[in-house]
C-alpha cells in the first residue's frame, strides 16, 4: 500500500463521523472540544480498516498567541520523509504557538535515493536541515543508524541516545510513530516508536545514566506524546484530530524540501516535463517548476489529509493517539492540592 493512502482507505470504509458541523460550534472559541458521539450517532468502537476512534476523541485547533513559549518538541523520524508526510502540520502548528522544535532522524538513509548508496546518503544529509527550516524548527539531528536494519541494533543503545537528547534539549513533547501500530512491516518505524516510548519515561529518572548527570545533563521528563499511525493495517486508537489548515503550506514546503526521497520533492516538475514532451499539460502544475512542485504536493499528495479534515468540518487535519501530562493521575493530584491546601494554623 502506498504511504499516502494510509488514511484514504479508512475514509472509504466510512468509519469517521458522518457530520460534525452541528457539534463543532464550541471550537470557535476554544482550541479543544470533544466530539459528542451520542448526538452524532457515531459508534466510537466501530473499527474500519482496524483504526479505532476513541470515545473521548478531541479536536485540537489553533491557539492564538504563543501559549507554548518555552516548551520544546522533538519530532523523531526514522527516515527523511516521515515527518513531512505524517506530522509536519502538527509540528508547524505547535511551533507557531511558541514551541522550539528539533528534528531527529534515526537512520542514515543508506538505502534511499537515486545513484549510489553514498550519493543518496549525502544528498539527504544536505537537505535534511531544509525540512527543519521549512517547519520553523531550530535544528535537525541525525543519529545515523543503518536504514532497514534498526531492529538489529541493541535497544539499550537506541534508548540511551534518545534519553541523552531528551535531557540535553529538555524535550517536553515528542511526535513519532505509534508504538502500538501492529502489522507494520518497516522495522525502522516500529523500532523507533518502540525505543521512544520507554526513553520518554527514563529521561526523567535520577539514577539511569549517572554519567549524564556528571556532565551536567540532568533528568528531564517528556510530558506529552503525539503518536501517529502509518497505515490502516495497524490497530491504532485515534483520540486526537489536529486542525492543520492554517499551516498546510508549511507542510507542503517540508515535502518540497525532501528533494531526494519519497513521493514528493521534485515529482511535480518531473510530471510537468513529461507531459510537455507528450504535448500535454495539467493546469494545476502552472508554468514553472516551483509552482509545479508546490501544487503537485498540495493538490495531489495532501488529498488524504484534506479528506480527513472534511469529515470533521476542517480543511486539513492529521490524526494521532495523544498521551498528555495528566496520564497516570499526577496532574489531577496536583490540581487537588492547589485547590484544597490551606495554611497551617
Amino acid at each position: 500500500m502506498e504511504r499516502r493512502k494510509f488514511i484514504g482507505s479508512t475514509l472509504a470504509g466510512g468509519a469517521l463521523i458522518g457530520s460534525t458541523s452541528a457539534h463543532a460550534e464550541p471550537a470557535k472559541t476554544a482550541p479543544f472540544y470533544k466530539v459528542d458521539y451520542e448526538m452524532s450517532g457515531y459508534n466510537p468502537f466501530t473499527i474500519s480498516s482496524d483504526v479505532v476512534f476513541d470515545k473521548d476523541l478531541v479536536i485540537e485547533r489553533d491557539v492564538p498567541g504563543q501559549p507554548h513559549k518555552g516548551k520544546v518538541l522533538a519530532a523523531i523520524q526514522p527516515h527523511a520523509d516521515d515527518t513531512p508526510l505524517y506530522s509536519a502540520g502538527l509540528v508547524a502548528k505547535l511551533i507557531k504557538e511558541g514551541y522550539t522544535g528539533y528534528l531527529i532522524r534515526m537512520t542514515n538513509e543508506d538505502m534511499s535515493g537515486p545513484g549510489t548508496v553514498g550519493e543518496g546518503m549525502v544528498t539527504i544529509e544536505k537537505h535534511e536541515p531544509n525540512i527543519a527550516k521549512a517547519l520553523g524548527m531550530k535544528k535537525s539531528i541525525d543519529l545515523n543508524f543503518s536504514k532497514h536494519r534498526l531492529e538489529t541494533m541493541a535497544i539499550q543503545e537506541i534508548k540511551m541516545r534518545l534519553i541523552f537528547l531528551f535531557r540535553a534539549l529538555e524535550v517536553d513533547t515528542v511526535i513519532t510513530f505509534d508504538p502500538y501500530n501492529t502489522y507494520e512491516e518497516n522495522p525502522d518505524h516500529w523500532m523507533t516508536a518502540y525505543a521512544v516510548q520507554p526513553a520518554c519515561w527514563h529521561a526523567g529518572g535520577g539514577k539511569e545514566y549517572p554519567e549524564f548527570s556528571k556532565a551536567g545533563i540532568r533528568g528531564h521528563s517528556v510530558r506529552e506524546k503525539y503518536y501517529h499511525p502509518r497505515s490502516p493495517q495497524g490497530h491504532n486508537v485515534i483520540n486526537r484530530i489536529v486542525d492543520i489548515s492554517s499551516v498546510i503550506d508549511q507542510k507542503v514546503e517540508a515535502n518540497i524540501a525532501n528533494v531526494n526521497f519519497g513521493p514528493a520533492g521534485i515529482n511535480g516538475s518531473r510530471l510537468r516535463q513529461r507531459l510537455a514532451k507528450q504535448g500535454k499539460r495539467l493546469p494545476i502544475l502552472g508554468d514553472n517548476d516551483r509552482t509545479a512542485n508546490f501544487n503537485y504536493i498540495k493538490e495531489l499528495l495532501m488529498e488524504d489529509w484534506r479528506a480527513l479534515g472534511k469529515e470533521f468540518g476542517l480543511e486539513y487535519a492529521e490524526a494521532y493517539h495523544y498521551i498528555g501530562p495528566s496520564y497516570g493521575g499526577y496532574t489531577s493530584i496536583q490540581e487537588y492540592i492547589e485547590e484544597n491546601a490551606v495554611p497551617l494554623r
